[in-house]
């Protein structure tokens, strides 16, 4: 695998560590502004969404022309609809659905194993007991420090299957899906809000990124800021949309465009694979961010991904899926009980990037020996291990992409 030579971007570690996303980087995906999220008339209803996502996987199968398709699937709205319709569309191909169970986790592999037998799909279950072992291998493939890669263990298992990987990404993004964001900025907002109020409230609805000394864990020379997150999701708040639209436009603008997709395509990439993304097809893209905010999420029943639902309640498949968000979730506090305080003592106990002036060993001391350590803390752990790992592949280049976390 190659080993680039890579030098720490300042601007790229104080974005990636307090949003787990890296806007510097150039996107697959079409960035939007509020104007493309204006609620016009015209805007889609889920018969045109479902025709659409159809026309997308008939197109991509007609084009793959192989007997084996693999899918993506956590037992979610979107990888559930996506997998119906792939049934729709093609009756007899060879459908294999890959689903992740994390050890000390919520199992959620017995819902996906029943989508999968309803739409005659085998399934595949991979089993995950350290979710960090391979963490140098995926970062050597996405070349970014970033820790929370399961798609890496999904593609792993896909490619000795198919060469293709239908996934269901995007439909948060499109539908309103992050329901549980939702609620939380209405309450710490308000329609008088000022732009910097709500983007301070945007901030705080991001429970599993945020702490309260975030600023503390950088040392001078990453030169992290507030100010410079603030500006950066300003333009997303300062505008005429709705409370609720806004919040539309950061998330799409955020972690899919700058996390999840680019992240996807590298893994991919290096295991010479198609992805297919149904969901994120030019056609939905273009319109579904106009669409009215009641016709995806019903904020009265907290339920989001309406026209989703729809079609999934149309082709009586609505009882598949909880009203709740699913999804590849690990337990990330016995994720640290079980492995992660231990990886993170040794790698950070002599840490090259401490050393190296970019974090700061003061922030680590404080709280890597914390008995009741908060889910935030884990995930800053969990954050600065990768960047650590990252920094010992591509910077001091003393660890390679076959060493294991153990």
């Amino acid at each position: 695998m190659e080993t680039t030579n890579l030098s720490v971007n300042s601007s790229s570690l104080v974005n990636i560590l307090p949003l787990r996303y890296d806007p510097s980087i150039t996107p697959n995906l079409p960035t939007k502004n509020w104007q493309d999220f204006v609620p016009t008339e015209n805007s889609l209803n889920s018969e045109v969404i479902e025709k659409s996502i159809c026309r997308s996987i008939e197109k991509q199968i007609e084009k793959f022309n192989g007997k084996k398709i693999s899918i993506a699937l956590s037992g979610g709205v979107d990888s559930t609809l996506v997998l119906s319709l792939i049934r729709k569309v093609n009756p007899d191909i060879d459908v294999h659905a890959i689903s992740i169970k994390f050890a000390d986790s919520i199992d959620e592999t017995t819902e996906a194993a029943k989508i999968a037998d309803t739409f005659n799909a085998e399934h595949h279950i991979v089993n995950l007991e350290n979710y960090l072992s391979e963490l140098p291998r995926a970062i050597s493939m996405i070349k970014m420090p970033f820790w929370d890669l399961h798609w890496y263990y999904v593609v792993k298992s896909s490619q000795t299957i198919s060469k293709l990987l239908i996934s269901g990404d995007g439909g948060d993004e499109l539908f309103g899906g992050y329901t549980f964001r939702y609620k939380k900025f209405l309450s710490l907002t308000s329609e008088n809000s000022s732009p910097m109020e709500k983007v301070i409230g945007y901030l705080q609805c991001h429970e599993r990124d945020r702490v309260p000394d975030q600023e503390k864990i950088f040392n001078q020379k990453s030169k992290f800021s507030w100010q410079s997150i603030h500006k950066l999701l300003l333009p997303y708040f300062d505008n005429p949309l709705s409370r609720l639209e806004q919040v539309f436009l950061a998330d799409y603008n955020g972690k899919l465009l700058y996390n999840f997709n680019p992240i996807n395509t590298r893994i991919i990439e290096e295991y010479d694979m198609e992805l297919h993304t149904p969901l994120l097809n030019d056609e939905l893209i273009s319109s579904a961010s106009h669409m009215k905010r009641p016709s995806k999420y019903d904020e009265v029943n907290d339920i989001g991904k309406l026209p989703l639902r729809e079609i999934l309640e149309k082709n009586g498949h609505d009882l598949l899926v909880g009203k709740q968000k699913l999804g590849f979730n690990v337990n990330t506090i016995n994720l640290w009980k079980n492995y992660g305080h231990k990886l993170c003592k040794e790698l950070l106990d002599d840490s090259r990037v401490v050393k190296d002036g970019w974090i700061n060993n003061d922030w680590i001391q404080k709280y890597i020996d914390s008995s009741e350590l908060d889910v935030k803390y884990v995930n800053k752990f969990f954050g600065i291990l990768a960047f650590e790992v990252w920094y010992r592949i591509f910077v001091t280049k003393e660890m390679n992409s076959n060493t294991t976390l153990d």
